[in-house]
């Protein structure tokens, strides 16, 4: 026997749908989801704030998308970013590909304002942005192919072999 909703749930449901963009990120084996909602500039990862991750390197890594919006696109967005797999810099290289997706989708999409000359000022906010990013670095948006080469039969690793004596 089928569950019955709540009058208007179904509705309620796709309105908050409608209210934050998801954007993944991939780098070697790590992958990062980013939820990106209309806010004041709270950036989290994992669930820890993005100002208490120690390691300095990985912070700058994960804000370069933010820094190079500036603070009138950070201010209007909360971030939130799940991720998991692989080392640390592979995990902060994912998450600032989904954060970067995420912005340029999040304005693309016209969540801020809905009306026709909100969404078009979005919009060319959205191409600025995705210009910015590409200039700055291409793998931001369209990711890095390269993987790890698997190990080989018979060897130490993918090409190291056997070492071999002649005398």
């Amino acid at each position: 026997m089928e569950r019955q909703q709540p009058k208007g749930a179904h509705e309620a449901t796709e309105q908050a749908a409608g209210q934050f963009i998801v954007s993944v990120g991939k780098r070697k084996t790590a992958i990062a989801r980013a939820y990106i909602r209309p806010g004041s500039g709270r950036v989290r990862i994992n669930g820890t704030p993005l100002e208490l991750i120690p390691m300095e390197v990985v912070r700058l890594k994960i804000m370069e998308p933010l820094i190079i919006a500036g603070d009138a696109v950070r201010n209007v967005v909360d971030i939130d970013v799940n991720v998991k797999g692989g080392g640390f810099m592979g995990q902060a290289e994912a998450a600032r590909m989904a954060i970067a997706r995420g912005l340029v989708e999040f304005f693309s999409k016209c969540v801020l304002d809905q009306s026709p000359e909100g969404c078009e000022r979005s919009r060319a906010v959205a191409e600025k942005l995705k210009a910015l990013y590409n200039e700055y670095d291409r793998t931001m948006l369209a990711g890095d192919y390269r993987r790890t080469e698997p190990e080989k039969y018979m060897r130490y690793s993918a090409r190291r072999r056997w070492q071999t004596s002649y005398r």
